[in-house]
């Protein structure tokens, strides 16, 4: 693909490459996904990411849970695991079983959730990173990029990415922008909007259309968020991952239409999978 090519996004651009199980296959070599909470009152969009992960094909799911609200997220998840951490030592141990860990959704603009992120960076084969997770950093932005090394894919609608780019969509064009945000934090990076765009630090750039205006809804990106992660816990590149979720996301949308909520979303996903399984060589 050329530095200046900008391909539409659909299914033949990644669905080859759909991490599907064999006959082999158990939960554990499927992945595993850990998605951060928030307190004990901003918990649902943790869980939204975390229903679409599961649900999308991680074999493990777990909330990672501030001891707060630890009792609230185990009252309310089934298939999806809760494990609390109340130190860094806790974390850094709960991430490194992750094969992918998401931070962001209602984490809170604080301290805390800078300080998480760091370590999942660290500690995690590789990260999705959205909303407060972006934003906490809107001081030192230059802190985050110079700790991603593994595959890390960044969620920002307009307004997170100018928090953390601040220049860029004033100066250029938003495919500009966001080939330059993806460069310079070596990440991928998700500009949402109606027009999403995917870029790679080495100058890919998908533009997805395929969406409905139905999905202008609360928790919609933590769905999108959880899509992602779920995929890149299982192995697929992480390119192809952000890729497959916008589109796989936006179907979901038009299936759905008018009336949809968030947590629709992850539910509607078996049909399209069986679909998806059906063209597999």
């Amino acid at each position: 693909m050329a530095a200046t090519e900008i391909q539409t996004n659909s299914p033949d651009l990644w669905l080859d490459q759909w991490p599907w199980p064999d006959a082999g296959s158990h939960k554990h070599k499927r992945g595993h996904l850990g998605c951060v909470t928030g307190s004990a009152a901003s918990t649902g969009a943790a869980r939204l990411a975390a229903r679409a992960g599961l649900r999308i094909g991680a074999g493990l799911v777990t909330l990672l849970s501030p001891p707060s609200a630890t009792l609230v997220n185990a009252s309310v998840s089934t298939a999806v695991m809760v494990k609390p951490f109340s130190s860094v030592e806790d974390l850094t141990e709960l991430a490194e079983s992750c094969s992918c860990a998401l931070i962001g959704p209602a984490a809170g603009v604080k301290a805390q959730t800078r300080d998480n992120t760091l370590i999942l960076l660290e500690s995690a084969d590789s990260c999705v990173l959205d909303a407060d997770a972006l934003t906490v950093f809107s001081d030192a932005p230059e802190d985050l990029f110079s700790q991603i090394t593994k595959p890390v894919v960044l969620t920002p609608h307009e307004g997170e990415f100018k928090r953390i780019f601040p220049d860029f969509l004033n100066q250029h064009t938003r495919e500009k922008a966001v080939r330059l945000a993806a460069k310079e934090s070596n990440a991928i990076v998700i500009l949402k909007g109606a027009e999403t765009l995917i870029a790679a630090p080495d100058g890919r750039l998908v533009r997805n259309t395929h969406a409905s205006p139905f999905l202008a809804t609360a928790g919609s990106g933590d769905v999108l968020a959880g899509l992602t992660g779920g995929l890149m816990a299982q192995g697929m590149d992480a390119f192809l991952a952000a890729c497959a979720a916008c589109w796989t996301h936006g179907e979901l949308g038009l299936r759905l239409g008018p009336g949809l909520i968030s947590e629709d979303l992850p539910d509607a996903l078996p049909a399209l999978l069986k679909e998806f399984y059906a063209t597999r060589s």
